[in-house]
């Protein structure tokens, strides 16, 4: 078989959308997972309509859910920071912890204030 420029275009094309829907997913599992808001029979739900129907079920996710994603996102991001320089002995390892996640640009400056201040009370 020989394929054209055109058949590797649109091959190209259809497996990098297939991609782009297996992250959508993901990210949609995880913040179904994350979401302390619902209960487990709702997400039990949720997960089948995921699993039964992915199209459909993800879009119906992402109009209903989805305006809260990034916010759920961030209090998990946030909530493991806090974790990972709360895990620090003593208050100047836990600046320089703080120090070397604003440097990596993990956190912003106003994050690494409130850190830095709660080391030192």
């Amino acid at each position: 078989m020989t394929w054209s420029l055109w058949d590797v275009i649109w091959t190209t094309f259809v497996i990098f959308v297939w991609a782009m829907f297996l992250v959508i997913v993901i990210n949609v599992v995880i913040d179904l997972f994350r979401s302390h808001d619902i209960g487990g029979w709702s997400k039990a739900l949720w997960l089948i309509l995921i699993i039964v129907i992915p199209f459909v079920g993800v879009l119906i996710y992402l109009i209903v859910r989805g305006g809260g994603m990034a916010e759920r996102a961030q209090k998990a991001q946030q909530a493991q920071v806090e974790r990972f320089v709360g895990n620090a002995g003593t208050p100047t390892d836990q600046i320089a912890q703080a120090k070397s996640l604003l440097d990596a640009g993990a956190i912003d400056q106003a994050e690494f204030d409130k850190l830095k201040a709660k080391a030192l009370s």
